[in-house]
């Protein structure tokens, strides 16, 4: 009988620990599956931007947008890259974070949690990610002075988008500040990896 029950107590801990490796390791290290019906944006492609989005682009500068879901251990993980991004671009740079998510968060929320170097603005609109094709978090999307599309994808290769040795968003900023609209990126770099937006199915 206690052989049993030990198999038992086995099995079951083992099953549990299956678990909470797929949540916390595996998923996170697959590509973000397509949703139905999804339509890719290609770069080069004119981005219309919504009303809520145009006022960001301030002084003809590049727009960064950093699409993030509090909810999404990828996006709150992200945050000390985003956080180098804005502090060494950010005079030439226009920087805001597109929110993903049900709940609402004000620029000031954000800053006090995240450590901001200053107070970002923020937009929470929808109708942003399916014009620059996002549809995973966190994604970055870097639109040129034209408002065409120069970069959309991970900031670094790793499950947590923290791998400073890949660097594919700052890539991005170099390349569109120094006029390269010919640089190439890895498909790594293209490919949607962390958490499907709210509004995505499988």
């Amino acid at each position: 009988m206690r052989k049993r029950l030990a198999i038992a107590w086995l099995t079951l801990l083992s099953l549990t620990i299956g678990v909470i490796y797929w949540r916390m390791e595996w998923r996170y290290g697959l590509p973000t599956p397509l949703p139905a019906h999804y339509h890719a944006v290609e770069r080069g492609a004119s981005i219309p931007l919504p009303s809520c989005a145009v006022a960001l682009q301030q002084g003809g500068k590049p727009l960064f947008l950093h699409f993030f879901n509090p909810d999404c251990p990828c996006s709150r993980f992200n945050m000390p890259q985003f956080r180098a991004l804005v502090q060494q671009y950010g005079d030439r740079v226009s920087f805001a974070i597109v929110v993903m998510s049900a709940k609402t968060f004000t620029a000031a929320q954000l800053q006090e949690k995240f450590n901001l170097p200053h107070i970002i603005p923020v937009v929470q609109d929808s109708a942003l990610a399916a014009a620059c094709g996002v549809y995973s978090t966190p994604q970055a999307v870097l639109i040129d002075r034209d408002s065409r599309l120069y970069f959309r994808g991970n900031y670094n290769r790793s499950r947590y988008c923290s791998d400073e040795k890949t660097g594919f968003a700052r890539q991005a900023l170099d390349g569109l500040l120094t006029g390269n609209y010919s640089l190439t990126f890895s498909p790594l770099a293209l490919k949607a990896y962390g958490c499907q937006l709210p509004t995505c199915n499988q």
